[in-house]
């Protein structure tokens, strides 16, 4: 039987939203049935996530927090940060989406790659949510190959357009975890957190400037980390399409990025979690194109 690369999904990782809403949810649903339709992945390659336990919340987010999340207790200032109508649907979601990449995390150390339909949110801070982030699912997976002393130093490497500050603020003490964003200068959040390395681009950035800065940066990054895990945060809203981001990537540059970070993994030997990210252009069938494309790349290396 041909190896699959494991896909953590659930179908409520779908929340229902009003038809205005900005998040483009349906994509959670969308993404595994095109992958399905062109022969990318069989379904025996996706496993249902449980739910990440509170102890694992715990170790990254603050009791007071997390306490009125699960009790449906957040500021109405709160749940404006966060973007989504607060729910007892919408807590679940985010501990098992969390529990999809600590799950995804684990098969990665045996089969070198796994991914998560959904995830990737770095804006979760210990203490509050931001921006469609609750809790801070490859936090928690990082925090827990730690504490199972599954790996002894964890690169989170994040890609996505907006920088991510819950990740740095939640390791900015942490020896163990080397945190690297690379993200529009301008864009949210506005008040940049410190992340151990940050790699600010400028509004517009093309697809020839932003591989030459990759290129540079991951020797530089894998010598001076030197990780025994990576999780890295492949979000789509880099291209010039999307509403919520400011840098210029075609589909194509964006694919490239994607095979030069897994293929950095993949030839160091060195086990990747993905985490899907933010992706909000406008017409959904870039955003799924963009996303299946790394799940292709990761196929074409991995298997």
């Amino acid at each position: 039987m041909t190896f699959q690369i494991p896909i953590a999904f659930d179908h409520s990782y779908r929340l229902p939203l009003a038809e205005n809403h900005r998040f483009p949810m349906e994509k959670y649903e969308l993404l595994p049935q095109q992958l399905l339709l062109e022969g990318t992945c069989e379904t025996s390659a996706f496993f249902t996530p449980k739910k990440t336990t509170l102890e694992q919340v715990l170790r990254v987010h603050d009791n007071n927090y997390v306490e009125r999340l699960c009790n449906l207790e957040l500021s109405q200032s709160e749940i404006r940060s966060i973007g989504f109508p607060l729910s007892e649907d919408l807590v679940q979601r985010e501990f098992l989406i969390a529990g999809g990449t600590v799950m995804g995390a684990e098969k990665a150390l045996t089969e070198g790659i796994a991914m998560n339909i959904a995830g990737g949110t770095h804006h979760a801070f210990p203490d509050r949510g931001e921006a469609f982030c609750l809790l801070n699912d490859q936090a928690i997976a990082a925090q827990h190959l730690l504490d199972s002393e599954q790996a002894k130093k964890i690169l989170i490497l994040d890609l996505d357009v907006h920088q991510g500050n819950g990740t740095a603020v939640i390791f900015k003490d942490n020896s163990r975890v080397f945190t690297c964003s690379v993200h529009g200068a301008k864009n949210y959040p506005f008040r940049k957190e410190k992340s151990d390395w940050d790699l600010p681009l400028e509004d517009q950035c093309s697809d020839a400037t932003y591989i030459h800065e990759l290129k540079t940066l991951l020797p530089e990054l894998f010598e001076k980390v030197q990780p025994d895990f990576v999780f890295y945060l492949c979000g789509v809203d880099v291209l010039g399409t999307d509403k919520l981001g400011r840098l210029g990537l075609s589909i194509e540059g964006c694919k490239h990025r994607d095979e030069l970070v897994l293929s950095f993994c993949k030839t160091n030997g060195i086990p990747v979690q993905c985490s899907m990210g933010g992706g909000y252009s406008k017409e959904m069938k870039i955003i799924i194109e963009a996303h299946a494309n790394t799940y292709r790349i990761a196929k074409s290396l991995f298997t």
